[in-house]
C-alpha cells in the first residue's frame, strides 16, 4: 500500500461513488498494474477499470524566489458491482 497516498473527497469523487468508482492520489512513479494489484490484494475487491491523470504542481512564492510543489497522479478505480472499499482517511491540511 505504499503507492496509494490518500483518498480524494471532492464533489466529483463523491458523485462517482454512486457508480462504484473510487478516487485517490497515488505515487507518481507507480504503474496502473501495481495500483490495481495493491487495491485487489489489500481490500479484497475486483477492479474492472482504472483511469489516471497527472495533475501539475502549483506555483509557490517564498519572497522573491518562485518555486513549485511536486506533481502528483490521481486514479479513478472502478469496481465490479457488489464490491466496495471502506472510506480511506483523507489528508489533513
Amino acid at each position: 500500500m505504499d503507492g496509494i497516498k490518500y483518498a480524494v473527497f471532492t464533489e466529483k469523487s463523491i458523485r462517482l461513488l454512486g457508480n462504484n468508482q473510487y478516487t485517490s492520489n497515488v505515487e507518481s512513479g507507480s504503474t496502473r498494474t501495481e495500483i490495481k494489484h495493491w487495491v485487489e490484494l489489500f481490500f479484497g475487491v475486483k477492479v474492472i477499470a482504472m483511469n489516471s491523470h497527472r495533475l501539475p504542481g502549483k506555483g509557490r512564492r517564498m519572497g522573491p524566489i518562485m518555486g513549485h510543489t511536486m506533481h502528483y497522479r490521481r486514479m479513478i478505480i472502478t469496481l465490479q458491482p457488489g464490491y466496495s472499499i471502506p472510506p480511506l482517511i483523507a489528508k489533513r491540511t
